[in-house]
């Protein structure tokens, strides 16, 4: 939700990462990666899971990375759904591109993915592995890190499952386990005039999601990332606020599309249809029935402007109502206007962890 803040700067200066694995390192993950491999089905399927809006993963690596990577460690996930990574997708310019592959075709790209590379590739974050989904440009960007022990039976990048289709701006990844589907999303932004492409956007958008959940009720899903909506007005710090705020006194014609972007009236609709005609529960939601000032927001305003301490919370954790009972926690690990626990974004981490199965085994 980079809409509140002013643009990000130019990178600064930084310090270089160590350099790569040694050959002799890299055969032995190798190594390990096929034992892996030929456990994955003997092991259970992952049961803790961490969503994070980074808005720039790359500024992220340069300036908080050590203090997010703690917190990792910590959390120990064995899944990460990433949104807002904001690095562009492989190919030259006028030449296609593949939304799969980091750019390198020039010498700032090349340089970029390789601090990038060697953030990911060193623990924990070498313990997983990774599929990117791309925009063509600095913008928008999805990407799922799950541990080697956990292979998924699939991965898609569109809401209908075309084999190496994405979605445009990378906003979609799909894994199938054997016994549930993870969807990664960075919803679109509903924007704030009918007259602009945002509005329309937003309404396919919802018109597809609630297609994918009807068409997918084969099998429980997990569901989680920036969605871009504050379902209630439980979700947001202040109600009065979002429901009559404005851009440049705009009333758009139609009165359910007034206010915040994330928090008009007609997209909690579309989004509570999504949720009760799909059988989903808000996982947060179902734990967590107060509202709570201090932790209950994954989204904060800049600590100046006028949108200081106002606060959304729009990145969640949506699961089929088949797995309800095994949520153990669903947590945001942000709190305060200062962005504690942000690690840098405009969005904090937001964690889910589900009870085993009866069948599942330990990995």
């Amino acid at each position: 939700m980079k809409r509140f803040f002013k643009p990000v700067e130019k990178d600064g200066s930084f310090k270089k990462p160590a350099l790569s694995p040694s050959p002799t390192t890299a055969v032995t993950r190798e190594q390990k990666d096929e034992k892996d491999g030929e456990k994955a089905d003997e092991r259970k399927e992952p049961l803790k899971f961490l969503t994070w809006n980074a808005n720039s993963l790359l500024l992220r690596v340069k300036n908080n990375w050590s203090e997010f990577k703690k917190f990792v460690e910590t959390i120990d996930p064995d899944v990460i759904a990433l949104q807002e990574v904001r690095m562009p997708a492989s190919g030259s310019k006028g030449a296609p591109k593949n939304p799969a592959e980091l750019k390198d075709d020039t010498s700032s790209s090349r340089e970029e993915k390789q601090i990038l590379m060697r953030a990911i590739s060193n623990a924990p974050f070498g313990n997983y592995r990774v599929w990117w989904s791309l925009a063509d440009s600095k913008y928008a960007g999805t990407v799922l890190f799950v541990k080697k022990c956990f292979k998924p039976k699939n991965i898609f990048f569109s809401l209908d499952r075309t084999v190496s289709k994405h979605e445009p701006d990378g906003r979609v990844i799909l894994a199938e386990f054997e016994s549930f589907r993870l969807l990664n999303t960075y919803a679109p932004n509903n924007g704030w005039k009918e007259e602009e492409t945002s509005f329309q956007r937003r309404r396919k958008w919802d018109k597809r999601m609630l297609e994918f959940v009807l068409q997918s009720s084969d099998k429980p899903l997990i569901w989680c990332g920036d969605l871009n909506v504050s379902h209630q007005e439980i979700d947001v710090s202040h109600p009065d606020f979002f429901s009559n705020a404005k851009q440049n006194g705009y009333v758009p014609p139609n009165k359910e599309d007034s206010g915040q972007p994330g928090f008009t009236l007609a997209e909690r609709r579309r989004f509570g249809n999504i949720l009760s005609e799909g059988k989903l529960v808000d996982a947060y939601r179902f734990l967590h029935k107060e509202k709570d000032m201090e932790r209950g927001f994954s989204w904060s305003g800049n600590p100046v402007g006028k949108y200081r301490g106002k606060r959304m919370r729009i990145d969640y954790f949506i699961v089929s109502e088949k797995l309800k009972d095994r949520i153990v926690s669903c947590e945001m690990h942000g709190q305060g206007i200062e962005l504690q626990g942000f690690y840098g974004s405009d969005h904090c981490p937001v964690s889910l962890e589900l009870a085993p199965s009866i069948d599942s085994n330990k990995c």
